[in-house]
């Protein structure tokens, strides 16, 4: 028998956990065929592996690829993941996503993409059921497989309240299952929220109950990214698993698992306690993190809830009252009264860093924090940049973690590595965006495996692949087996390492030699090239 692939002489490490072996890998028509010890038979391409671990391809369990892919044929190269390892991500985390989008409120969509980027592009959306969606996905082709989740945000545009602060009529309750279940029929994976964004953050516990119990007539996961991660984290931990147990759900996936603010640091204790009770008991509860101690969103994240209500211009507006200025900066100053995720308060000025911005005034003090904006644009004090950069909306990063916590949640048995991040081009001009766009596995490797032993390799490779494929109920990718998608990467231990920074994000990792996707190869001696083999994976049934 002759192979397409033969790759000698590494080091495997299947994705299950177990020890190494070492052992060749043949690879024909996108599978695994054959792994046994010295091949001896033809193949169109031999990979010398010697010295390198070849493992599965890594399933980016939280990404936001998805915007990345509707901004042109460039994007879905999504060169900063494939170059780093992934070859499957999640897509539609923290509740935002591309569909379902209705004909009439395609306006409305397009506008919150726009915020969610902070780029200023025109992008076309040539569908409205989410059906439509994965097949315009399927015809734009990717590098890598995608894993689709659909928003509750889009469940809520389509049929609910909208950018209302209210609970929905029976009547749109009614419609928001009905989009749910179309999704879920197209083939998601599940559900998920972004309960500190908004309208998101007007969601009650009980309709996000109502929405799971969809989940459980198929299966499905539930995904958030809970309602506070910093005062209010505890009880937003056991808001998903009430969802979880109430609805008759798989399983709740809790998003980028993290403590933020400083005076908060340590409850990782309580809240990996929680998680572990709820399996006891269970329900099936479990995480994902990125290994850096700075988050990344809107600025408009940092407001107090009710601000946010109603369309981005309605927002803005209140935002230009001087009233209205002042009522903000005395609720975010106030210790009591601050229910929602108060970054200004719990972090400070000087940690809060721009990564993108839309409007021209500011591309001058990208990758600053506001402290040092105030300096360079000469504002009276921050609140005055704080209100100015509103306007405009940024992205930013926040320093807010602590990193005893993330090592601790990093070791849990219920943590599985996300990035958080996008598959993007390397576009330096995009913006100073968060290093986990291109360094998130690579860092694991280098860093926390390599350097500190936080972690043993196999176990790093089982959080990265087999745990997530397991998650997902992906029985044919995340490990190395005969008859299993060929999904596969090849490294260097004793190299690899992230490159990029908080301040030159834009670097590719090294170590990462041969990437490979559904048996074609995609990275050859750390370099891309153009093809793009990637499927859109649906949920098993």
């Amino acid at each position: 028998m002759s192979y397409e692939i033969i790759i000698k002489n590494g080091k495997i490490i299947d994705g299950a956990g177990n020890p190494w072996y070492r052992a060749d890998i043949g690879i024909k028509n996108g599978f695994i065929t054959k792994i046994r010890s010295d091949m001896s038979e033809d193949a169109d391409k031999v990979i010398d592996a010697s010295n390198m671990v070849v493992c599965p391809g890594f399933i980016d369990a939280h990404s936001h690829t998805d915007y990345s892919l509707v901004l042109g044929h460039q994007f879905t190269r999504v060169s900063s993941f494939i170059r780093q390892g992934i070859t499957s991500c999640v897509i539609g985390m923290c509740g935002d996503g591309l569909a379902p989008i209705p004909k009439e409120r395609k306006e409305e969509a397009v506008e919150q993409i726009m915020k969610m980027t902070g780029l200023n592009m025109t992008i076309d959306l040539p569908w409205s059921s989410y059906e439509e969606y994965l097949k315009q996905l399927e015809k734009n082709q990717c590098a890598i497989n995608l894993v689709p989740v659909v928003g509750y945000d889009n469940i809520r545009i389509a049929g609910g309240a909208r950018f209302e602060n209210r609970e929905p009529s029976d009547e749109e309750l009614n419609k928001m299952k009905g989009y749910l279940r179309e999704a879920m029929e197209a083939g998601a994976f599940g559900m998920s929220t972004g309960l500190i964004y908004a309208p998101q953050i007007y969601a009650k516990t009980e309709e996000l109950i109502e929405l799971a119990k969809v989940l459980g007539e198929y299966n499905a996961l539930y995904f958030s990214h809970i309602r506070g991660e910093g005062k209010t984290v505890i009880e937003a931990i056991k808001e998903v698993i009430e969802i979880v147990k109430k609805s008759g759900c798989a399983g709740g996936q809790v998003a980028h698992h993290k403590i933020a603010g400083k005076i908060y640091w340590g409850r990782s204790i309580d809240t990996l306690r929680l998680i572990e009770e709820a399996n006891e008991d269970g329900i099936n509860i479990t995480c994902d993190q990125y290994p850096y101690n700075r988050g990344m969103c809107n600025l408009s994240a940092t407001l107090p809830p009710w601000t946010r209500e109603g369309t981005v211009e309605e927002m803005k507006n209140r935002l230009r009252d001087p009233e209205v200025r002042e009522r903000i900066k005395n609720e975010i100053m106030e210790d009591e009264i601050d229910k929602w995720e108060n970054i200004v308060h719990d972090d400070g000025f000087e940690r809060i860093y721009i990564v993108s911005a839309p409007a021209e005034r500011w591309q001058d003090i990208i990758g600053k924090n506001i402290l040092e904006i105030t300096k360079i644009k000469g504002f009276k004090d921050d609140w005055e940049t704080y209100f100015e950069l509103l306007i405009d909306d940024p992205q930013v990063t926040s320093e807010g973690q602590g990193w005893e916590d993330i090592r601790r949640i990093m070791t849990s048995r219920y943590q599985m590595i996300g990035t958080d991040g996008a598959g993007i081009p390397y576009l330096p001009s995009l913006g100073v965006y968060h290093p986990r766009f291109y360094g998130t596995y690579p860092r694991i490797l280098g860093k926390f495996v390599r350097e500190e032993k936080l972690l043993t390799l196999e176990d790093a490779i089982r959080r990265m692949t087999s745990f997530p494929a397991q998650r997902l109920g992906l029985r044919d990718r995340g490990l190395l087996r005969e008859n299993t998608w060929a999904d596969i990467v090849v490294f260097n231990p004793e190299t690899v390492i992230d490159k990029a920074t908080f301040e030159n994000p834009h670097q590719f990792s090294e170590g990462i030699l041969h990437v490979i996707v559904n048996g074609t190869i995609v990275v050859e001696n750390n370099t891309q090239n153009r093809k793009r083999p990637g499927k859109i994976l649906r949920r098993p049934t």
